[in-house]
């Protein structure tokens, strides 16, 4: 595959989409709050808005210094496939021949992480789901998001793509930290998969980690001899990706295999936290945050409660 007639630079991105659900109750899941006669009252409307506005933002992601919106990005926080199918086809995306990997998780909640793809320029060769299996104080079992690994070759050159949405931190930052430890050990356990069967790979592993970089997780357990991470020099400048109780995180991360600082075919360049006007809030407390959906309870129209991160590369010979 070629560059020709795109520009050099090419993004690839990680986006929580926050909460896109349907319309439709699922008895597996607890989404009742997001039907039309839930708390949320997330009628048809409201859903078209939502796809609106996140394809909106998709298709700009990156576009200041490259031509064509990511070639891949992973997602967490979609219901299924329907909302998948309706975000690529929306008007914003269409264009760009989108195609996505979905698995349904054990999540409680039912939201999972997902791949959406251009395949004019991404093929796609494996996929795979990887569970993480927890217990709560009761020791009962503890669902969570699974782990997506997807394997491809990006403009020819083999790429392996590990999406995450790590246990969140609702009932502190301690008390949950050892789950989100765990998460990082299951993904050795898939890097090394992989180094089984490909020795020198070009691995990207991306997601909400729940975690920012200097967390222990991250910096400690995830973060080795084989990998950087550039979102250490946005977190060390004050960036983020979300903003709670009037404090900036940097949850949302793209870590990188080596490779992409050294081998030829594809050269890291920077990293971004996508944080553009129209997605921030205007006004308030918040002014400057990730304008949300929903607000204290009340429906706003707005994206995610996240800002896109992103990286861009470019295609070497």
């Amino acid at each position: 595959m070629s560059l020709k007639n795109i520009s050099d630079l090419f993004t690839v991105a990680f986006y929580n989409l926050e909460n896109l659900f349907d319309t439709t109750h699922d008895e597996y899941t607890l989404d009742k709050d997001f039907t039309p006669k839930g708390e949320m009252q997330w009628d048809e409307g409201k859903y078209t808005t939502k796809i609106h506005n996140l394809s909106k933002a998709i298709v700009q992601i990156g576009n200041h210094k490259s031509v064509l919106p990511p070639i891949f990005l992973g997602v967490a926080e979609v219901e299924n496939r329907k909302v998948l199918e309706d975000l690529v086809a929306s008007d914003h995306l269409k264009a760009y021949d989108y195609d996505f990997v979905h698995y349904d998780s054990p999540d409680e909640r039912g939201i999972d992480v997902a791949f959406l793809y251009q395949k004019k320029y991404f093929e796609l060769t494996y996929s795979d789901t990887y569970t993480l299996m927890l217990e709560d104080k009761n020791h009962d079992r503890d669902y969570t998001r699974d782990i997506l690994l997807i394997s491809g070759k990006l403009f020819g050159n083999s790429v392996h793509i590990i999406i995450n949405h790590w246990p969140s931190r609702n009932k502190g930052k301690r008390f949950s930290e050892n789950k989100r430890i765990r998460a990082a050990g299951l993904i050795h356990k898939i890097v090394n998969e992989i180094k089984e069967e490909d020795a020198d790979p070009n691995i990207m592993i991306m997601g909400d980690f729940n975690d920012d970089p200097n967390s222990n997780s991250i910096r400690k357990i995830l973060e080795h001899s084989d990998f950087f991470n550039p979102m250490s020099d946005l977190h060390r400048q004050g960036k983020g990706s979300l903003y709670h109780q009037g404090k900036w995180h940097l949850f949302d991360q793209i870590i990188l295999s080596n490779s992409f600082n050294s081998k030829k075919g594809l050269l890291f360049k920077n990293a971004e936290v996508i944080n553009e006007y129209f997605l921030q809030e205007k006004y308030g407390r918040s002014k400057g945050a990730p304008l949300r959906t929903f607000s204290g309870g009340r429906y706003v129209g707005g994206y995610s409660d996240h800002f896109p991160v992103c990286a861009y590369f470019e295609k070497t010979d």
